[in-house]
């Protein structure tokens, strides 16, 4: 999928959650005149669970922040900064990019390289040519010149994990690229590498035995992962990150969007009728609405380390963490979903990068 669709697709996403504003009040004074208004104590730290990150030092919070978002919505700094403090101050340590997602490499960077060591920061390459401009580029120069770039832009000294962004199978197999990736490991640039995509080139990042890590898709209509890669990766001692955790929350789309980068998803879920997506259950906020049963399904996923999820809204961060704070679904629930995946999925239904 390109950057351009994804992109579009971003800007014309909204949220699945929506926050209720409270109601301020102020006290009147004897002449009936407004007092000023009491600055708002800050929401409290959110006890997140923290989850063992395959055979690595990191304990990761169970949802992280994912930055292609802000990144092509071209977010405002000010908000970035606002997004990422508040997402550290209440259990966020968890940050994934890409050099690829514009520039949020340069935004986190700006917004809480000060804050470094209280969170992971996992970035991707693969798509920065050592020439310069955009393309995919899976030599080991270019991959090189493009986690030194990724260092500079985040302000930091070294990535706690660097991916290799959706390459081939065939370029896998060819090595060159995992090759890349354990130099700038052993030359202290990164502490650990993982392979991010899905279907059978996922499952050979697995095999190969030469990541720490894998990221894919994994929601409620891109389930190949539960059976084809994660009960693996999890046999093998990787960390799991689970990407597209909320479909997009497709839900939202009474009828079939123009967008390429949603829109199969949207048939899926159509196919699928889902009765926690359908009626009332596509707006409702609580844990066992639409947007709270699609992140619990991928959350408490055997295998999973952790979600990321993104937003260009500094309060969403909070709110998925606390839907996440209702557990796992009942297992009635979960084996309703995944036998009706079973029951509808065809072939085609493979994971979508």
């Amino acid at each position: 999928m390109s950057d351009s669709t994804r992109r579009d697709f971003l800007k014309r996403s909204a949220a699945a959650t929506v926050l209720a504003s409270g109601a301020m009040s102020a006290a009147a004074s004897a002449l009936h005149q407004a007092q000023p208004a009491q600055p708002t104590a800050a929401p409290a730290k959110l006890e997140v669970e923290r989850r063992q990150f395959g055979k690595t030092d990191m304990k990761v919070a169970i949802l992280g922040f994912g930055s292609a978002e802000i990144g092509y919505e071209r977010t405002e700094q000010s908000v970035v900064d606002k997004i990422l403090n508040a997402a550290l101050d209440q259990g966020l340590n968890v940050v994934d990019t890409a050099e690829c997602y514009v520039d949020s490499e340069e935004q986190i960077g700006r917004a809480i390289a000060g804050r470094r060591k209280e969170f992971y920061l996992f970035s991707k390459c693969g798509h920065t040519k050592k020439e310069g401009g955009r393309g995919e580029a899976w030599d080991k120069e270019s991959l090189t010149h493009s986690i030194e770039l990724s260092l500079k832009r985040c302000k930091t000294d070294v990535l706690d994990l660097i991916q290799l962004h959706s390459c081939s199978l065939e370029t896998l197999q060819k090595g060159e690229c995992i090759e890349a990736l354990e130099t700038a490991k052993k030359q202290g640039k990164v502490r650990y590498i993982g392979y991010s995509g899905d279907s059978k080139a996922a499952r050979y990042a697995i095999e190969c035995g030469r990541f720490d890590s894998l990221q894919t898709s994994c929601s409620i209509v891109d389930q190949e992962c539960l059976e084809l890669t994660i009960p693996l990766a999890k046999e093998k001692g990787m960390g799991v990150i689970a990407k597209r955790p909320i479909a997009n929350a497709v839900w939202r789309h009474e009828k079939q969007p123009d967008n390429g980068y949603v829109v199969e998803y949207w048939k899926r879920l159509e196919k699928l009728g889902y009765a926690f997506a359908t009626g009332d259950k596509r707006t409702d906020n609580g844990p066992d609405g639409a947007a709270g049963t699609a992140l619990r399904f991928t959350a408490f996923q055997p295998g999973v380390s952790v979600c990321i999820v993104g937003t260009s809204k500094p309060e969403r961060w909070r709110q998925n963490a606390e839907l996440l704070r209702a557990g796992a679904l009942s297992e009635e629930t979960q084996k309703v979903i995944r036998a009706r995946w079973k029951e509808v999925a065809s072939a085609d239904w493979i994971g979508l990068t």
